[in-house]
């Protein structure tokens, strides 16, 4: 990675470092109200840094 990122790429990787995240404790707890799940499970964009390349 370059020691200067050009800002649109910058915008563009911050977004993709959002869609990593896992969901809200309370989003997990709306659609799974007596289940214990991992917030993980209702996350759209499962991504590793490692694993899988985003192209940005």
């Amino acid at each position: 990675m370059a020691r200067y990122k050009h800002p649109s790429r910058k915008k563009r990787l911050i977004k993709k470092h959002g869609q990593t995240k896992w969901a809200p404790f309370w989003a997990v707890l709306k659609k799974f109200p007596k289940r214990r799940v991992h917030p993980a499970r209702i996350t759209n964009v499962k991504r590793n840094w490692r694993r899988i390349k985003t192209k940005a």
